[in-house]
């Protein structure tokens, strides 16, 4: 079990985990879920850690086949710029490796956002807190548990 699907058992929410064998050589960790569990990529989402503010570290939950706008972070998030965090500064926040960043079960919650794309789904895929493991769930579960919206942040 990882801290991701320990929290969303504490909190009694439906969801299902998809295993898949991660190849170590690898570093597109999102677009290999979505070939290896044989999904469009437009339902597999990224976690993705953002700095906003001076030292204000926000979680930006995107399709794995985009990138982030910082622009629209940044304004989402009433900040003036936004950077992404750097691979240690992401993994030291987080609690996680890279590759299998949750935005569930996190050392401490972040502000989160999802993007509005993820709202034309019944259910999306997102890091289960490890490299080769995922999980299929409801977009507005996520909006819920951490207290978090939707907003347009990818391109």
């Amino acid at each position: 079990m990882t801290p991701a699907i320990n929290f969303l058992k504490k909190n009694k929410c439906e969801f299902k985990i998809h295993k898949y064998k991660h190849d170590p050589k690898v570093t597109n960790y999102g677009l290999e879920a979505s070939e290896k569990l044989n999904l469009d990529a437009n339902l597999v989402y990224k976690t993705l850690l953002a700095q906003v503010n001076q030292n204000e570290f926000v979680v930006a939950i995107i399709p794995v086949n985009k990138s982030l706008n910082l622009k629209a972070l940044a304004t989402h998030f009433n900040s003036k710029n936004a950077k992404m965090a750097d691979k240690d500064e992401a993994q030291k926040v987080s609690g996680y490796l890279l590759g299998g960043i949750s935005a569930f079960g996190q050392k401490r919650r972040l502000k989160t956002v999802l993007d509005f794309s993820a709202k034309s789904y019944e259910s999306i895929y997102i890091s289960a807190g490890k490299r080769g493991l995922d999980l299929q769930i409801n977009p507005n579960n996520i909006i819920e548990l951490l207290d978090s919206s939707y907003n347009n942040i990818s391109i």
